[in-house]
């Protein structure tokens, strides 16, 4: 099996308040490009957990506590050439000190044969 990637998924939980910029600023980077149509993105609310050590400093909650925060997933597609620059955009402009960013790779539906 041979698979060429061309595209990948990209999902970023951010903190209410965020999405519009971030959005906006990967997409006019080149993110959530499908055929005909620019801007395109899927999001959903969600609760993010997790304990910032002694060495963190977060944006929301205290040290050695847990934290439970009222999130958005942020889900875009991009072409693979682009995955480096929007990443880097992304982690300038977002709240968190680190971002919770899934990078995955997608095969392109022409790859599969028909069955009939």
């Amino acid at each position: 099996m041979n698979i060429s990637i061309s595209k990948v998924k990209i999902i970023v939980m951010i903190p209410f308040g965020h999405l519009e910029k971030i959005r906006n600023e990967i997409c006019k980077l080149g993110a959530g490009v499908i055929g005909n149509y620019t801007y395109c993105s899927t999001s959903s609310e969600c609760i993010g957990t997790f304990i910032p050590n002694d060495h963190a400093n977060p944006y929301i909650g205290n040290n050695n506590k847990l934290e439970k925060v009222k999130e958005e997933k942020l889900e875009v597609v991009c072409d693979i050439n682009k995955v480096k620059k929007i990443i880097s955009r992304l982690k300038e402009i977002h709240p968190y000190e680190e971002p919770s960013i899934d990078i995955i790779p997608l095969i392109d539906e022409n790859y599969f044969e028909e069955e009939f």
